[in-house]
Formats: C-alpha cells, structure tokens, sequence
C-alpha cells in the first residue's frame, strides 16, 4: 500500500513536469506532482469509463501526462476568466 501510493506520487510528479513543459507552464515540485495525481485520476476515471483504462506504470505515466494536460488548459483558459 505504502509502496504504491509512493509510486504513484514519484510517477505523478515526473507526469506533472511532462505536462507543464508541454504546456509551458512554469510550476513548482509541489504544483507539478498535484497536477500529475489529480490529472492521473481524472484521466483514469474518463479513460476508464471509455473502457481505455491503464494496467501498467507506463500507461498510468501517459494517462496522468494528459490528465494534467487538461486541467492546466482548463485552469488557464476557463477557470481564469
């Protein structure tokens, strides 16, 4: 369990940090592995009532990169305004 939620975080910042160089967004640690976690399980949840859903830590790291692609867009271009 603990071994696993570490994971999940160390996967979530690196995916966090993907995302905010993708969106060119300067972040910090912090923000980025929130955006990662958050974004993975967003994109988790939609991706897997699409029935499109991760099984390995590869497809996790890819789901959380877009999961948090979105909610920066989101943050930026809708909840700003």
């Amino acid at each position: 369990m603990l071994v696993s939620l570490i994971i999940g975080i160390i996967v979530g910042g690196v995916a966090g940090f993907c995302a905010s160089k993708i969106m060119k967004v300067n972040s910090t640690l912090l923000m980025n592995i929130i955006l990662g976690v958050v974004g993975g399980i967003v994109a988790g949840v939609i991706f897997g009532l699409l029935g499109l859903g991760a099984t390995s830590i590869i497809g996790s790291f890819i789901l959380s990169v877009i999961g948090a692609c979105a909610l920066i867009y989101v943050w930026n271009n809708v909840l700003k305004k």
